[in-house]
């Protein structure tokens, strides 16, 4: 995500002739954009994407067990 929006960063800085990325070659300008499109192939076949989802989707579930129990005076449960 941030080498996708350090690209777009780029881009705009080369078109409007900001700084020095206006004297950069463009394949400097744009290697943000492969540099993005590697990383998502990876988190996809590894299953980073899928794992990191998965976390998520654990910790609000546990939360709102937690939000239940305690609306109902249960002490909540720890992980050993």
């Amino acid at each position: 995500m941030y080498a996708l929006l350090l690209g777009i960063v780029f881009v705009l800085l080369k078109i409007l002739a900001i700084g020095p990325v206006a004297s950069w070659a463009w394949w400097w300008v744009l290697s943000p954009f492969a540099l993005a499109f590697f990383w998502w192939m990876w988190a996809d076949a590894s299953g980073y994407t899928k794992r990191k989802e998965m976390e998520k989707t654990e910790q609000r579930r546990q939360a709102r067990i937690d939000k239940h129990n305690k609306a109902l005076g249960i002490e909540p449960r720890r992980p050993r």
